[in-house]
Parts: structure tokens; C-alpha cells; sequence
């Protein structure tokens, strides 16, 4: 999409990316060596995913309202992937990492 706008890309700092990743970090530290680290770092991993998602459909619509016709197959595509991974991680959450967590609980 930078490549069609004829812009260089480039990186930023996310605040909100930067919690979710502290969130995770201290998912592992308290969770260490116990049956809940796996459905604590699914649900880490969904939360950037959802953050994500939430980007791409900001963008996508962005994109149609200054009429960026072509990079909206990119970003659709792109939205599409990121909504496939969160759709595996649930699969994963719920094949086994949320039972076994809840099973240690109780």
C-alpha cells in the first residue's frame, strides 16, 4: 500500500502494542510451569490479534472514503488473515488450553 501511495514505509512505536506485549510478558512470569500459561498466552495472542483486526478495518475504510480503490484487496486480504489467525488461536483456546487451565483451578 505505501509502494501504490509512493511513500516510504516505515516503523512506530505502538503504546498499545507495547501493553498487550507487557501484559503477555507478565501472562508468563505468573503463570510459569502452570496449566494455565498455555490459555493465558492464547488469550495474548488474541489480543493482538483483535487489535489488528481493529486496525485493518480502520483502514479499509479509510481507503474506501478517499477512494484507494487498489489498496483495498491488500487490506482486505490482510484483514482476512489476521481474522483467520484469531479463528485458530479460539480453535486452540478451546481444543485444550482452557480446559486444562480451568482443570488446575479447581
Amino acid at each position: 500500500v505505501f509502494e501504490m501511495l509512493g511513500k516510504p514505509a516505515r516503523g512506530k512505536t505502538c503504546p498499545a502494542i507495547d501493553g498487550i506485549i507487557e501484559e503477555g510478558s507478565e501472562v508468563l512470569e505468573e503463570y510459569k510451569d502452570e496449566p494455565a500459561l498455555d490459555a493465558g498466552l492464547v488469550a495474548a495472542a488474541q489480543s493482538v490479534e483483535h487489535y489488528e483486526i481493529a486496525r485493518y478495518g480502520t483502514l479499509i475504510a479509510w481507503a474506501e472514503e478517499l477512494g484507494l480503490k487498489d489498496a483495498l484487496p491488500l487490506l482486505r486480504e490482510t484483514l482476512k488473515e489476521e481474522s483467520a489467525t484469531d479463528e485458530t488461536l479460539t480453535k486452540l483456546g478451546e481444543s485444550g488450553a482452557n480446559k486444562r487451565a480451568m482443570q488446575a483451578a479447581a
